[in-house]
């Protein structure tokens, strides 16, 4: 998975595929997110090609951490195999997302 930040760190894109062989580079995204003042945190996964069941856990729980201090976390354009692992997991029911 490639990560990129925008927008002081409020804002991170990732491309490629999201795994299990991503958690300890998700755990320093999450941890700059958790940093930032703003008050809605934005993931863009347009560029995301795949994600599987790890993935899908990181991000419930970059919600939860981001959700403590009163912020949202939202999820923007997921595509393609993202966006149907959204929609069986009921992803699009648990997290705000931007089409």
């Amino acid at each position: 998975m490639k990560i990129q930040f925008q927008d002081n760190g409020a804002r991170v894109s990732f491309s490629g595929e999201f795994t299990f062989a991503d958690h300890a580079a998700f755990r320093d995204v999450a941890g700059r997110l958790l940093q930032t003042k703003d008050e809605t945190v934005i993931i863009n996964l347009s560029q995301l090609q795949f994600i599987d069941s790890a993935g899908l856990g990181m991000l419930l729980i970059a919600r939860d951490e981001v959700g403590k201090s009163n912020r949202k976390l939202v999820l923007a354009q997921p595509q393609g195999q993202v966006k149907r692992m959204f929609a069986v997991t009921k992803f699009d029911q648990l997290f705000t997302i931007e089409a």
